[in-house]
């Protein structure tokens, strides 16, 4: 009887704890504004997902704050990683929104990566990233074949070191062998769709989920073509377009594909500063995922073509910390790839 009395006085000292810190975290968030800073330009496939979550994660956080999203652009994403690690204040406030591999280039030895990917509060990711190269009409190559045939190296925009539109370029240029020129530097995948429009370069490699909610027109009027998929697996919309891990003939080939499709998956996660509170960073984690499969959003995220499968923020932390261990020799060979390193 004693240790029943036991029991239930330890549920409920620990439901009044709950409640106790569910109110405090709604007094604090009451009236407050919460900023996502989207490491590139409006209009791209970071900026659309982030706009989209920004008008529904209020509701689902105690105190229901606003949230507005805040486009801090600049080489491929760094800029914004770098401030939400040094600047922004751990206090639940700002939660960045860059590229996830940045974290692979610190450990490759970037040192433009001020942060320590270990320590960030990672709170989730929005859908797994698929990456497809995109070749414009006008390049005159409409397959795998012909890009290998070609008689010039196809230009590919991208924005930055650590990006998918730089790192999987490369990483499928050392796989296969294929006539590439990579033509870096630009602000977000918004600014590399127009250079591909207006012919300034050939194509763009990025996540399919980006292609498919910003550059639809494109896709349906055959202006733009999916030709290859840097991928292991195929995704269900792209039956036909063949896979990189078709091309690559060698077994350090195949990893390189093989990174091109792990790293690379996780790709746009949402990230707060390193030292946050615990509870609030869960609460952040929680409030992220049923954010995600909110109605309300999905139905919004439908109409814009933005798909969602999410991942949480520990499924997040957990691929980031395995960077950290990846074989030494792999981590000689991706530097030489992906930094120049000799």
């Amino acid at each position: 009887m004693a240790r029943t009395l036991k029991l239930f006085a330890g549920i409920a000292a620990a439901l009044f704890l709950t409640g106790a810190a569910t109110a405090a975290t709604e007094d604090f968030y009451r009236g407050k504004t919460i900023r996502i800073v989207v490491g590139f330009t409006p209009g791209g496939g970071f900026d659309t997902y982030s706009r989209v979550i920004a008008r529904h994660l209020g509701k689902h956080i105690p105190g229901n704050p606003t949230v507005v999203v805040e486009n801090m652009p600049g080489a491929g994403s760094m800029i914004a990683a770098n401030h939400t690690y040094n600047q922004a204040k751990p206090d639940g406030l700002t939660i960045g929104n860059f590229i996830g591999p940045l974290v692979l280039q610190q450990v490759l030895g970037n040192p433009a990566a001020k942060f320590d990917g270990k320590r960030f509060g990672w709170i989730g990711d929005p859908i797994p990233s698929h990456s497809v190269c995109a070749l414009s009409k006008q390049s005159g190559i409409a397959t795998v074949d012909e890009w290998f045939a070609s008689k010039r190296p196809v230009k590919i925009g991208g924005t930055g070191p650590g990006s998918d539109t730089v790192d999987v370029v490369k990483l499928l240029q050392a796989a296969t062998n294929l006539p590439i020129q990579l033509v870096a530097g630009y602000k977000g995948t918004a600014d590399v769709r127009l250079a591909v429009e207006t012919g300034e370069v050939d194509a763009m490699c990025t996540d399919w989920h980006s292609i498919k909610a910003t550059w639809s027109k494109a896709l349906e009027q055959g202006i733009v073509r999916i030709v290859i998929q840097e991928m292991i697996q195929s995704h269900p919309d792209l039956k036909g377009v063949p896979l990189a891990t078709q091309y690559a003939k060698t077994d350090t080939a195949r990893k390189f594909v093989e990174i091109a499709a792990n790293a690379y998956g996780t790709l746009r996660p949402y990230a707060a500063p390193p030292g946050m509170p615990d509870d609030r960073l869960r609460m952040l984690q929680a409030a992220f995922m049923k954010t995600t499969r909110d109605p309300e959003l999905l139905a919004e995220a439908k109409q814009a073509r933005a798909d969602f499968d999410p991942r949480d923020g520990p499924a997040v932390a957990k691929i980031m910390s395995s960077f950290y261990d990846l074989d030494a020799a792999l981590i000689t060979q991706l530097r030489r790839v992906l930094l120049g390193a000799k």
